[in-house]
C-alpha cells in the first residue's frame, strides 16, 4: 500500500482489528465532521437571520447542485490523479508522478474558469429551472453569483489536497480542510450579521475560507517536506496521463453528480406541492442527513485499508473480523442517530432556523417521514464499501447508483401519484430508497462475499 510504511503494513496483517479499526477511523471521521461543518455552517448561520432567514434559507438551499457538481469536478480529477500518481511512486517514477499533478492542476484550473463562466451567465436561469421563484430567486442569485468566482479555490483546494493525503501526510491534508472550515465559522458571523451583507457575507466568507486553504495546498505541494512537488515544467496535458485520471475519476465524479441531481428533483417537486417553504424545509433535512451520512463515511474510509491488506494477504479470518466488526459499528451509529432525530425531529430543526414557526413545524413534521429508513444506511454503507475495498468497484457503484438513480429519482416523481398526501409522499422518497438500498445490497453481499473470498487474488 503505497501510503502507508511497511511497519504500518505489517500491523495491518497483525494488531488486534478493533485497535486497527479505532485508530484508522478517527481521523477520518473528524475529517468528515469537519467537512459536514463546512458544508452547513452557511446554512445555519443563513437560517437565523433575523426576519429573512426561513426564505434566505430556501435560496442557499436552490445552489446546492451547483456546489455539489463543483464538488464533482473536483473528485473527477483529484481522486482519479492522486491513486494514479500513487502507484507511479510506488513504481519509483517520480516523473509519472509529477507529470501526472502538473496534468490534473491544469485540468483543474481549466475546468474552474470555464465552470465560472457557464455558471456566471447561466447561473440566474439554472436556479429557475432548479425550483426558484420570484420570492427565493434574489437570495440564491445573491449567494450563487460571488460563490462561482471563487470555483478555482473550491476546485484546487479540494482536488489537491487528494495529492496530499496520498503521500500518507494525513494531518496536513485534514489541516487543509480544518483551516477553511474554521475560518468559514469565524467570518459568516462578521460578513452576515456584523456587515450586514447577508447571503453574499456567506458566499463571501466560504470563498475566501476557500481561497487561504487553497493557498495552503499549493504552498504545501510546492514546499520542501512534500515528495511530490508541482513544477512549471510539469504543467501540461498530455493524453497519457490525462486519460487514466478521467477513467479512474469517473465514479466519483458520478457519485457526486448525482447528489446533484436528487436535490434538484427534490426541490423542483416540493415546490410544486408545498412552495418556498418545502424548499427550506428540504435543505434542513438533507443537512440532518448529512449529519449522519459523513461520520459514516469516515468509518467505512477507516476499515477499507485493513480490509483491502488482508484480502490481499489472503487473511480471510481478518478480512470477516473485520467486516463483521465495521457492519456492527455502522449499524449501532445509524440505528441511534435515527433513534434520536426520530426522537426529536424539533431540535434538530431550530440548529437551522428559531425564527419561523411555520417552517419549524414543516420541517419537524417532515423529518420523521425522510429519515424513517436512515437506520438501514449503516448496513448498506457497510457493505458498500467492503464491495470497493475487495477491489469490486463495479458492485460498489451499481449499488451507490441503485439507491440514487434507479430508486430515489424516481420515488420522488412517483410516490406522490398514489398517495394524497404528496409532501408526506416526496419525503418518504428517501426513507424507502434508504431501506429498499440497504435489504438488497446486504443480501448482495452476503451472497457475493463467499465466492469473493474464494477467487484468486
Amino acid at each position: 500500500m503505497a501510503l502507508i510504511s511497511k511497519n504500518q503494513t505489517a500491523d495491518l496483517g497483525k494488531d488486534p482489528v478493533g485497535k486497527l479499526l479505532l485508530k484508522l477511523a478517527l481521523p477520518a471521521i473528524l475529517a468528515q465532521v469537519v467537512n459536514m461543518l463546512y458544508n452547513i455552517v452557511d446554512r445555519i448561520y443563513i437560517g437565523h437571520i433575523p426576519g429573512t432567514g426561513a426564505i434566505a434559507l430556501t435560496g442557499i438551499g436552490l445552489c446546492l447542485p451547483v456546489i455539489l457538481m463543483i464538488m464533482a469536478f473536483s473528485a473527477l480529477v483529484g481522486i482519479g490523479g492522486a491513486p494514479r500518481a500513487a502507484i507511479y511512486m510506488g513504481k519509483q517514477d517520480m516523473e509519472g508522478a509529477r507529470k501526472t499533478l502538473g496534468a490534473c492542476v491544469v485540468m483543474l484550473t481549466g475546468l474552474a474558469v470555464l465552470l465560472t463562466l457557464f455558471f456566471l451567465f447561466a447561473g440566474k436561469e439554472l436556479l429557475f429551472l432548479f425550483g426558484a421563484s420570484e420570492n427565493t430567486i434574489s437570495y440564491a442569485w445573491g449567494y450563487l453569483r460571488i460563490y462561482v468566482c471563487g470555483t478555482v479555490f473550491v476546485m484546487l483546494a479540494i482536488g489537491l489536497n487528494s495529492f496530499i493525503t496520498t503521500q500518507g501526510f494525513a494531518m496536513e491534508g485534514m489541516a487543509t480542510i480544518l483551516i477553511g472550515a474554521l475560518l468559514n465559522i469565524v467570518l459568516d458571523p462578521i460578513f452576515i450579521f456584523g456587515f450586514h451583507m447577508g447571503v453574499a457575507g456567506a458566499a463571501l466568507a466560504t470563498i475566501l475560507s476557500q481561497a487561504v486553504s487553497a493557498v495552503w495546498v499549493l504552498r504545501f505541494l510546492r514546499g520542501r517536506k512534500t515528495k511530490l512537488r508541482i513544477q512549471k515544467q510539469y504543467l501540461k496535458l498530455k493524453k497519457e496521463y490525462v486519460a487514466p485520471v478521467l477513467a479512474l475519476g469517473i465514479s466519483p465524479f458520478v457519485m457526486q453528480s448525482t447528489e446533484s441531481l436528487i436535490n434538484i428533483s427534490f426541490n423542483t417537486s416540493l415546490y410544486r406541492y408545498g412552495g418556498d417553504l418545502a424548499v427550506s424545509s428540504i435543505t434542513i433535512l438533507g443537512s440532518v442527513m448529512q449529519m449522519i451520512f459523513l461520520p459514516l463515511s469516515g468509518l467505512t474510509q477507516g476499515a477499507q485499508p485493513i480490509v483491502s491488506y488482508n484480502y490481499g494477504a489472503g487473511n480471510d479470518e481478518r478480512v470477516k473480523k473485520t467486516y463483521r466488526l465495521l457492519l456492527c459499528c455502522c449499524g449501532i451509529f445509524a440505528t441511534s442517530a435515527w433513534i434520536l432525530v426520530m426522537a426529536v425531529p424539533g431540535v434538530f430543526v431550530k440548529i437551522f432556523n428559531s425564527s419561523s414557526q411555520e417552517l419549524y413545524e414543516m420541517a419537524s413534521w417532515g423529518m420523521r417521514f425522510y429519515i424513517a429508513g436512515a437506520f438501514a444506511m449503516g448496513p448498506q454503507m457497510a457493505c458498500q464499501q467492503t464491495f470497493l475495498a475487495l477491489g469490486q468497484a463495479k458492485v460498489s457503484l451499481f449499488f451507490a447508483c441503485f439507491r440514487k438513480l434507479i430508486l430515489m429519482i424516481p420515488l420522488i416523481f412517483i410516490l406522490p401519484v398514489f398517495l394524497e398526501n404528496k409532501l408526506m409522499a416526496v419525503f418518504l422518497a428517501e426513507a424507502v430508497s434508504d431501506f429498499a438500498a440497504g435489504v438488497a445490497t446486504t443480501a448482495a453481499f452476503l451472497i457475493l462475499f463467499p465466492k469473493i473470498l474464494q477467487r484468486e487474488r
